[in-house]
């Protein structure tokens, strides 16, 4: 083995993780064993080394703080110069107090928009309120009237049913001779219809009876009658029996106890005329007693009853 050096035989040899190993201190170098011995700095006195007089002195002494009584500053006396200075708001006045950083908004600037006439004349004329309002009144009063008698004289016209000629079919009201319900039926008359076609057998129609009328039956005006004849039809009755060009007519809305047992003679209809019966052939002043109806006098046929309530239907 290599011989130690003098300073490695004053080391004791021990385990690195021995703790009841003795230590010996020794001098540490950063150079290793070759290089000078590292000076050592004293330690700094403690209180035992140092006498407690010297402590003493050399400690700062510290006195408690009073700051006595409080005393009010005098009050400031007018034009005296420790008094503060008035405020004036008037320089700021002119400043906008907004948030800032502030960004300006862009102007915007809307279209003019012209007013809006639409089809009244009266704007364009310029008429003023009220009687543009009071104008516009009296126009759609007049215009509703015109509407409903327009309706009334070229589409739909109501009637009600005066008399029992032509019960069962359609109820007369009660104080009349043969009549059978409480109220008088309200009926539809279209009035267009014929424009396009021409009447048909077994129709009941609205007409205004020939003046030969008012002295056979006592009345005139317009009846609700059904049409029997036709326009060349040769027309005969035999004991209540209807014969149309000498074969008996069926007729199922006639009641057995609504027919007569009267007898007429053959009679042709004339070109554009028609032949008018009632329903109720014992209570009917019809054709045959005041002859055919022209077709001038029809006013149009009978399809709905609109009144009473219970009545309601179609033809």
């Amino acid at each position: 083995m290599a011989p130690h050096t003098e300073q490695g035989k004053n080391r004791a040899v021990t385990h690195p993780y021995d703790p009841d190993a003795p230590r010996t201190e020794e001098p540490s170098s950063s150079h290793g064993d070759n290089d000078a011995p590292h000076e050592e700095h004293p330690a700094p006195p403690t209180d035992s080394d140092v006498g407690a007089s010297d402590v003493d002195q050399q400690r700062p002494v510290y006195e408690p703080y009073d700051p006595g009584p409080r005393q009010e500053p005098p009050p400031y006396e007018t034009g005296s110069p420790q008094q503060p200075p008035t405020y004036d708001p008037r320089p700021w006045d002119s400043i906008e107090d907004v948030e800032w950083p502030r960004r300006p908004e862009p102007e915007t600037f809307a279209p003019r928009r012209e007013e809006y006439h639409g089809w009244n004349p009266l704007i364009r004329l310029g008429v003023p309120q009220p009687w543009r309002g009071i104008i516009d009144w009296v126009v759609t009063i007049v215009g509703a009237i015109a509407i409903v008698l327009a309706i009334k004289a070229w589409i739909v016209n109501p009637y009600r049913i005066p008399s029992s000629s032509m019960e069962p079919t359609l109820h007369c009201g009660r104080g009349g001779s043969g009549c059978l319900a409480r109220f008088s039926d309200r009926v539809l008359a279209n009035r267009f219809i014929y424009h396009f076609r021409d009447p048909h057998r077994g129709e009941i129609v609205v007409f205004n009876v020939p003046k030969a009328a008012e002295s056979a039956c006592g009345s005139g005006g317009v009846f609700v009658k059904r049409i029997i004849g036709l326009p060349g039809d040769v027309w005969q009755e035999k004991q209540g029996r209807v014969y149309i060009n000498g074969k008996p007519l069926r007729e199922t809305y006639i009641k057995r106890d609504r027919r007569d047992f009267q007898s007429y003679p053959a009679r042709k209809i004339p070109a554009d005329n028609y032949f008018m019966m009632g329903d109720n052939r014992i209570s009917s002043c019809d054709s045959r007693r005041w002859g055919t109806v022209p077709r001038g006098n029809i006013i149009g046929k009978v399809f709905a009853i609109y009144w009473p309530p219970q009545r309601i239907r179609l033809m």
